[in-house]
């Protein structure tokens, strides 16, 4: 499988709010997406296959510290490296721009994506009780410092 990553377009907004609503129980919208592009402190990258958008990772930064808030792949492509690259595509750029620390939320219950997260080298520090709504469920705040 030939992926490419590269920073997230406008024209690929509507192929993502797609991914986002069939992965999870309160999506982002295309709007949320859109709103990305008027904050110079948001960064996000899309991975393509063949030319169609199949996930994305981004953060936002805060005082040199990213709040990694959205990574998405398409339920197809899970499990083939996407959100792997996704993410270390994520962290090597980060760094270059001077990012200190990533942090990032994610389901307890989210084995698949919590191993990932480890095996990048973040580490659960924290939880939030009933962070997540439709189910309810706590989110682990893992850190990469």
């Amino acid at each position: 499988m030939k992926m490419i990553v590269r920073r997230l377009q406008e024209e690929d907004i509507d192929a993502l709010a797609k991914i986002e609503a069939e992965s999870f129980s309160m999506p982002w919208s295309a709007e949320d997406f859109l709103d990305l592009f008027a904050h110079d402190y948001c960064r996000y990258w899309v991975a393509l296959v063949e030319g169609n958008v199949v996930g994305s990772a981004g953060y936002r930064d805060l005082c040199k510290e990213a709040n990694i808030d959205n990574v998405v792949v398409a339920k197809d492509f899970r499990g083939k490296g996407v959100g792997r690259t996704l993410m270390e595509t994520l962290l090597s750029q980060g760094k270059q721009e001077g990012i200190e620390a990533f942090t990032l939320e994610v389901r307890a219950g989210n084995k698949s994506a919590v191993h990932l997260y480890e095996s990048l080298g973040f580490v659960t520090e924290g939880i939030r009780k009933g962070f997540y709504e439709a189910p309810r469920e706590d989110a682990l705040i893992m850190w990469k410092r």
